[in-house]
């Protein structure tokens, strides 16, 4: 059940490794794509170190909405599209970091004296 409910930070995962690939930025997608791999250690600081990958990487996805916003209005083209996907994208990932505040996932991490 863990792994279904790990599901969300897999997925934020691979987003984040798809976006900076396309970036080129290769060095970057193998540290975000081996960051699920974290999650094998039953450790608190496995977790807490997946929850600041996953809150960094959703204040990615803003900073990438709002580049592309300017420029898309700069260039008078439509925007609200953009917004709305990347908007949806930067929340599951940022939501996705607070999956570890389920009772199971805090037993299975111990989470509960950190």
């Amino acid at each position: 059940m863990n792994a279904l409910r790990l599901l969300p930070v897999v997925l934020s995962a691979l987003l984040l490794g798809a976006h900076f690939l396309r970036a080129g930025l290769i060095p970057i997608v193998v540290l975000v794509l081996l960051c699920p791999a974290l999650l094998f250690f039953r450790r608190a600081w496995a977790a807490r170190l997946v929850q600041i990958i996953l809150v960094l990487g959703s204040l990615e996805w803003v900073r990438t909405l709002l580049l592309l916003v300017a420029e898309r209005r700069a260039q008078g083209q439509t925007w609200a599209r953009l917004a709305m996907i990347l908007g949806l994208v930067a929340l599951f990932t940022g939501c996705s970091a607070l999956l570890f505040c389920c009772s199971s996932l805090k037993r299975r991490y111990k989470l509960d004296n950190s």
